[in-house]
């Protein structure tokens, strides 16, 4: 049996091709008990059968495999927890050909929102029990004895037994209901061929909303009762975006019906189960009165993302994790297509940026890993589902359609989709596809960017009518790295209409750009040439200081696209950080963007903002408040032009960002804002209907009030505490959890990370609360270390646990703290969290580096002081 042990994927002697699967969930008691019969198709000799299972226990004597000759029973069962294998020793070697493996066994529905869980809710002041399944990426195996790899597909028929007021739901309709006194057996159509990680069951009570795409599909959304109106927006997105899809592709939905469900507990953000798709309540759930634009937008997103997902993941499944990327990368890049085309007033693919500089950000770190990484045990597919897989994914995809053309693109998927239906691929199919598709070479080019790690820094010099282009992997370290890309570089010169593409191979190359320059006016004064037009490619740039002064005055001058001007200003932030540009220069450019309305671009400098003010504080005190008030600065021609009332008529891009505008001058402890702020929140306390605070600026009003709170002045933060306890609304309680931690005093701080561990906090919910202020990191880190071994208990088989570390550790900017940290975690660490504590260490010396690097600017204060107080 050992042979079978410490191994990353199960052997290949037995297929699985059908499971009919019978539970019977016990929502009181929180157990359940199963059976399952699986068609097996025993390929090569073996005594051997070898299938997952974990936090199973088997009835040994109910094993047996039954051939159309005789039935076996195996010598011996054994369930190594290590490995989440079955072995199944058999006296006699199993004919080959269909046979049939039957298992029964029981289960406990955790509350580790993993495999089988549990979830509560409420139901007319009654704490009630849910029943629901997470399978991806390894849980199946925690509800049933199965082949639990993406490439093992089969058909699945299942059988459950429930309370019979309950609502049961699985990924197929339901063909037949049979009542027996308390409890029914319900069973459901047969699933066409999936992986088990889509296999979905949700047990509990619920009402919906209904509607049909123009072909027929019935489209349902799940919530709990009384919510229903909630369910709307996400309904209406789900049938247009089914539609857009079933074009986009070139092949129909596969399956009869579509079930949206919100659950209370839920790790991920949503997971797109074939046929029932479960989510957060807050990627679900949409509230005329209380949500934000903000969280409408989500809501838009994830639905698309998750319906994406029919297609791409579960129609064609990647052949095993190291492929992640091509479900998730995708459905990321395509859920921007869909809400696009639904809301083209959204501006959406600008907002795509964000997804882009997530994935450079992470990227940048020699801790990162390739789009493609290798996977050797089932604990290290957690650590995966990251900006790498999701964000680069998404931004390499997006680079290759721009250079490719929309319609290639287009046509290519479709015929890989209609190719691979049914089955598994690999990212080489893809490639092959969109090879095949547009005559180009995607294969060779593509591969630099999947399979090797980082991407580059274009370094571009203007001499003699010339641009020198170099290229060199970028490391926010700042330390030399040695990869090479083939990089398709776009540029243009004075106007959009003079531009140039062409694909950068070697390490340095020249290009003549005089035809080009011909379209600057002689003299003017306004020549620029910007680089990675549009922010198409996943590369940085890096400009000679002539340049980068004249794209300086092509932004105050307005004569760049918002795109553009994020890139500028993203790329400066990156290259200083790296201490490749002084911080000087880059307050400078700042300055350039003081009359900034676009929504984009302004977001990005407000994340910027709050970055640059904790690291200047950290390195120049003395400076901290000149620098804040440059910031401050900064945003009053916005602030001004939003005002704090939502205006009739206004953008859904205005709304959202009014709320980030308010927010930033809150945490930039802004007086005016914060008395404003004040005012307004204690008229909500007073009416909780008040127009004086629609959803869009309560972010910015609990920041704010939560800036003048202490020990000693506490009444705001109770306040907030109670609308915390008085809400239902999933959204209204995360927007509390994000603000209650921002306050400057420690004792506050303490308080508010305790809450997070009580019940009143939902597990998944607690990592809102990790932001903390700048007056805070020491305490929330004491609090981390003192409360290690409960958060481990509590979180600790999922990916949020991540999050604890890479949210607490990061913000630090000393090299005695990293190692303090390394020192703590030397005992404690473990498989799904090794690599997030890497990247949170490396963070913490690229800080501390970053630090000592202003400290050696002489210039900086007079620049300081002179960008603070000029008066615009």
């Amino acid at each position: 049996m050992d042979q079978f042990k410490g191994q990353a994927r199960l052997p290949k002697f037995a297929i699985p091709k059908r499971y009919d699967i019978r539970l019977k969930p016990e929502l009181t008691a929180c157990t359940f008990a199963g059976s399952v019969a699986i068609d097996l198709d025993i390929v090569e000799n073996t005594n051997f059968i070898v299938l997952n299972a974990a936090d199973l226990s088997i009835n040994s004597a109910s094993v047996s495999y039954s051939s159309s000759s005789k039935v076996l029973q195996p010598v011996k069962v054994e369930l190594v927890e290590a490995d989440e294998i079955l072995v199944l020793e058999f006296a006699e070697t199993l004919p080959i050909g269909i046979g049939v493996l039957d298992i029964v066994f029981d289960g406990v529905l955790n509350d580790k929102m993993k495999g089988f869980y549990r979830s509560t809710y409420e139901i007319n002041g009654e704490k009630k029990n849910m029943a629901v399944t997470q399978f991806e990426p390894v849980d199946a195996r925690r509800c049933f004895p199965c082949w639990d790899e993406p490439v093992c597909k089969a058909t699945f028929k299942i059988t459950l037994e429930v309370p019979a007021e309950l609502v049961a739901l699985s990924n197929m309709p339901i063909i037949e209901e049979k009542v027996n006194g308390d409890l029914k057996t319900v069973s459901y159509q047969e699933t066409p061929i999936m992986s088990t990680y889509l296999v979905a069951i949700v047990v509990g009570l619920f009402d919906y909303v209904e509607d049909h795409t123009s072909d027929g599909v019935k489209v349902r959304v799940y919530c709990q009762v009384g919510k229903t109106k909630q369910g709307n927006f996400a309904l209406h997105v789900a049938v247009k975006t089914l539609e857009l899809f079933k074009g986009y592709f070139a092949v129909p939905y596969a399956l009869p019906k579509l079930d949206m469900i919100a659950i209370p507990d839920f790790a991920a953000g949503a997971m797109e189960n074939y046929g029932l798709v479960t989510y957060r309540e807050t990627a679900l759930l949409y509230d005329d009165q209380h949500s934000a634009a903000a969280n409408k937008q989500r809501v838009a997103t994830v639905v698309a993302h998750e319906l994406a997902h029919q297609w791409f993941g579960n129609l064609v499944t990647m052949e095993w994790w190291t492929h992640l990327w091509l479900n998730e990368g995708f459905a990321t890049w395509v859920s921007y297509l869909a809400t696009d085309s639904l809301f083209p007033d959204w501006k959406i693919w600008t907002q795509f940026l964000d997804e882009c500089t997530e994935g450079l950000k992470l990227d940048g770190l020699a801790e990162s890993h390739p789009i493609e990484v290798d996977i050797n045990h089932a604990s290290e597919i957690d650590e995966i589902f990251d900006a790498i897989s999701y964000r680069k994914g998404a931004s390499v995809i997006r680079m290759l359609q721009s250079y490719l053309g929309a319609k290639n693109f287009q046509r290519s998927l479709a015929s890989y989709i209609k190719k691979h239906a049914y089955s598994n691929a690999k990212t080489e199919d893809l490639w092959a596809a969109l090879e095949e598709g547009s005559g180009e070479p995607v294969n060779k080019l593509m591969n630099s960017w999947t399979r090797q790690q980082g991407y580059p820094v274009v370094s571009v010099k203007f001499k003699d009518q010339k641009l020198e282009f170099e290229q060199s992997q970028f490391l926010s370290s700042g330390a030399p790295g040695d990869g090479q890309w083939i990089v398709p570089i776009t540029l243009c010169c004075c106007s959009y209409d003079a531009h140039k593409s062409f694909l950068l191979q070697t390490k340095s190359e020249t290009q003549d750009v005089k035809e080009l320059l011909g379209s600057c006016q002689a003299g003017s004064g306004s020549s620029w040439i910007k680089v990675n037009v549009e922010q198409t490619g996943f590369y940085r740039v890096k400009y000679d200081e002539e340049l980068r002064a004249r794209l300086g005055c092509a932004i105050e001058k307005k004569n760049l696209t918002e795109t553009d001007r994020f890139g500028i200003l993203d790329d400066s932030f990156a290259l200083c950080m790296a201490r490749q540009q002084s911080l000087t220069s880059l307050l400078t450019l700042m300055g350039a963007y003081r009359e900034e309305l676009e929504y984009i671009v302004l977001s990005n400098l407000i994340n910027i903002s709050s970055k640059v003010g904790r690291i200047a504080a950290d390195a120049t005190p003395d400076l901290k408040d000149d620098i804040n008030q440059f910031f401050i600065n900064l945003l009053q021609f916005s602030a001004e032009k939003l005002g704090w009332d939502p205006k009739q008529g206004e953008s859904h891009l205005d709304a959202m960002l009014r709320g980030e505008v308010l927010t930033a001058l809150a945490y930039f402890r802004h007086d005016l804002t914060l008395d404003e702020a004040s005012r307004r929140f204690h008229a909500f306390l007073e009416d909780r209907n008040t127009p004086l605070l629609p959803p869009d600026i309560r972010k910015a009003a609990y920041v704010a009030v939560m800036q003048r709170v202490s020990t000693s002045n506490r009444s705001d933060y109770d306040s907030l505490l109670q609308v915390y306890r008085e809400t239902d609304l999933s959204q209204e309680k995360t927007r509390i959890l994000g603000s209650i931690a921002s306050c400057p005093d420690p004792n506050i701080i303490l308080e508010a990370l305790n809450f997070l561990l009580t019940s009143e906090v939902r597990s998944q919910d607690a990592v809102f609360g990790l932001a903390v202020s700048k007056e805070g990191r020491e305490t929330a880190w004491a609090w981390l270390k003192d409360k290690w071994d409960h958060i481990t208990n509590t979180w600790g088989s999922g990916f949020l646990l991540t999050r604890f570390v890479s949210m607490i550790v990061s913000p630090f900017a000393s090299f005695e703290k990293a190692k303090e940290v390394e020192e703590f975690f030397a005992s404690r660490t473990k498989p799904a969290i090794s690599r997030t504590l890497k990247q949170s260490i490396e963070r913490v010396h690229i800080n501390a580096n970053w630090v000592q690097s202003i400290q050696k600017e002489t210039k900086l204060g007079e620049a300081v002081k002179e960008l603070a107080f000029r008066k615009y």
